[in-house]
């Protein structure tokens, strides 16, 4: 089908408030095949995605190994029964889970919880904690985003997500300001003590670095900070890891910058880069002693938890990730990225902010006031996609360009973008 004729029957039948699209037709692209770093949509138009679809293409999109897997599990076995009957790559992948993260951090054995979506294994983490330690409260942070499911929709923090449904929310999510200097952390930490004693605090959930909250980075005594308050008050520290994980910041996982390990650590988006698949995974005895041991029936589970399609082509991702020693090559071309960035787009006087860390990286427009530039921010983005380059908004307004390209990209890719965006801006 043509661009039109898709959103034609989108229009027709996909609910309203899932799709904007302008009336000029100037937004959105339909996509028709990716691969690598390049989009096509169905006219064979060639894009460049600097969003890694959502984070999700690491690896790139369609990788080889990991399509070639997918297709092998598929057509040896399709599903298989999660709870009740297992199957051999949901085992290898909780191992190769445990081994990427307490195994390596402190020599200690992981157990996991699969889910689908990224919100399922945030909400995973949460019955965690309610379960081991007895205490509803929840610290989080403002702008936060750990997903849209009803579980998770209490810890999200912005506005647009949560007030159509407080009505029936527990609202068990405390909000303290999300640090980005280090004179800030010290009103966090003021507020986290405030609420704790308002309320018996059993977690403290938080993005290390916020991506739909703006490419937000804290300083590196920030999870320093709240590991040491959980440690003194008894409450879990759940890191969101589902966009940060798997070398999007320069490190295999954005915590080990600031050499902080979690009591469970949410994992998704790049896990199979492009199967819906999420996993919850925390210390061994943490679990143990938290969930009981089945006894017939589970009391957290889903129809495909460890899906053997999603399980296969993870350990294939992961195995690639490795590989091509993607999160060392993230922190190189990130650093290229900031002085690019930095070298294209403050000549030009405006009033923006370059950050990042890896390639998770962002342009924050504001207008001369002070105000977000949210009208630039989105008529730029606009603008180059018809010039080829796909990328987001983030952040409550909409005024941080974002770019989380897959990992694979090239110097030169990165070059074409920035000054694209700095012609743009001109």
């Amino acid at each position: 089908m043509t661009t039109q004729e898709t959103l034609a029957l989108l229009r027709a039948h996909e609910s309203r408030n899932v799709l904007f699209t302008e009336p000029d037709g100037s937004w959105p692209i339909v996509w028709e095949r990716a691969e690598g770093v390049h989009v096509w949509d169905p006219e064979g138009k060639q894009y460049l995605d600097l969003t890694a679809a959502f984070g999700v293409a690491a690896a790139g999109h369609a990788n080889p190994a990991v399509v070639q897997a997918g297709q092998a599990q598929l057509r040896k076995l399709m599903h298989a029964m999660g709870d009740v009957h297992p199957h051999a790559p949901k085992a290898l992948l909780a191992r190769e889970l445990s081994r990427l993260t307490f195994e390596r951090w402190q020599q200690q054995p992981a157990k996991v919880i699969f889910g689908s979506s990224g919100f399922e294994a945030v909400e995973a983490a949460l019955k965690t904690a309610l379960l081991a330690t007895g205490k509803r409260g929840v610290i989080a942070f403002e702008g936060g985003y750990h997903g849209l499911g009803y579980g998770a929709l209490n810890a999200t923090h912005r506005e647009l997500f949560r007030g159509p449904f407080k009505n029936q929310l527990r609202e068990f999510g405390r909000f303290v300001p999300f640090p980005t200097r280090r004179e800030d952390l010290t009103k966090t930490e003021f507020q986290i003590r405030h609420h704790a004693r308002q309320e018996r605090i059993g977690a403290v959930l938080v993005e290390p670095v916020q991506a739909r909250g703006g490419i937000q980075i804290p300083p590196p005594e920030f999870l320093q900070l709240l590991r040491q308050w959980c440690d003194q008050a008894g409450a879990l520290l759940i890191l969101d890891e589902i966009y940060t994980g798997f070398g999007r910041t320069g490190k295999w996982f954005a915590c080990e910058h600031s050499g902080v390990v979690p009591d469970v650590i949410c994992l998704g988006k790049a896990l199979t880069g492009g199967f819906p698949l999420s996993a919850c995974v925390g210390r061994s005895g943490l679990m143990d002693a938290a969930w009981p041991a089945s006894a017939g029936e589970a009391i957290h589970t889903s129809t495909f938890l460890g899906n053997p399609v999603g399980c296969a082509m993870a350990l294939a991702q992961l195995g690639e990730l490795r590989r091509l020693k993607l999160p060392a090559r993230s922190a190189d071309l990130g650093a290229y990225w900031l002085a690019l960035a930095t070298a294209e787009l403050v000549p030009l006087k405006l009033n923006l902010q370059i950050r990042g860390v890896g390639l998770m990286t962002g342009v924050e427009l504001r207008q001369p006031d002070g105000k977000p530039a949210t009208a630039v921010a989105l008529q730029a983005i606009k603008t180059l996609l018809h010039r080829g380059f796909i990328l987001l908004p983030e952040g409550e307004h909409g005024n941080i360009i974002s770019f989380t390209p897959p990992l694979t990209i090239t110097k030169t890719q990165l070059k074409s973008a920035v000054r694209a965006l700095a012609e743009v801006l001109r």
